[in-house]
């Protein structure tokens, strides 16, 4: 799973690849997330909660570089920290929040409230 941007009109859409797995997933965060700063100028917000491995780790240093700001679910609140947790080490992150405090920080982000 990809995002593109449309040249007719520049809208924004999801899209279906073929390409084979990654980090043994497919859909793979880190495809997701190189292809969201390819065509986001910045304008992103991704948000990485509770899941098993490392899948999204690699794809926050491209998201970062195109100006995204990142949130991770904290331990406390995970089932499972292996996503998050591998997220903070890379320190690409902008904040580690519990589950219930995601929405209202990601509503600043977005709204400014």
């Amino acid at each position: 799973m990809t995002v593109k941007r449309l040249l007719s009109n520049g809208e924004i859409r999801i899209a279906i690849n073929d390409q084979p797995p990654e980090n043994g997933c497919k859909p793979s965060v880190d495809v997701l997330f190189r292809s969201a700063a390819n065509c986001c100028n910045g304008n992103l917000l991704a948000i990485i909660l509770t899941g098993m491995g490392n899948d999204g780790t690699k794809g926050l240093a491209p998201l970062k570089r195109a100006g995204a700001h990142v949130i991770v679910q904290d331990e406390e609140s995970s089932v499972v920290w292996g996503m998050p947790g591998s997220a903070a080490a890379t320190g690409n992150v902008d904040d580690i929040l519990p589950l219930m405090e995601i929405p209202g920080a990601a509503a600043k982000i977005i709204y400014g409230k």
